[in-house]
């Protein structure tokens, strides 16, 4: 029995598993990646989103000088109303 031999069939061995990933990664250069259109959508939604701002500080303003002013006033029907409203929109 030589010792040589197995030691020469297995550096064979081992450069033909070596073309075989080189082979599979030729292969594998050509693949493609395709985004779908509602994706596309997603990610300009999310980046307008992204770009606009948090607070709408005009608003914020109002209100906050009608608070401190005293002149805010807020009627227990109309908050009834939306709180039914928005109770309603989630049950559908």
């Amino acid at each position: 029995m030589r010792i040589e031999a197995y030691n020469q069939i297995s550096q064979v061995y081992n450069t033909e598993k070596a073309n075989n990933i080189k082979q599979n990664m030729k292969a594998s250069q050509n693949d493609k990646l395709e985004i779908s259109q509602q994706a596309r959508d997603y990610q300009i939604a999310k980046n307008a989103v992204a770009q606009t701002d948090d607070v709408r500080e005009d608003l914020v303003a109002k209100y906050k000088a009608e608070i401190q002013s005293g002149e805010y006033e807020v009627s227990a029907d109309d908050f009834a109303n939306k709180v039914i409203e928005s109770y309603n929109k989630l049950m559908l």
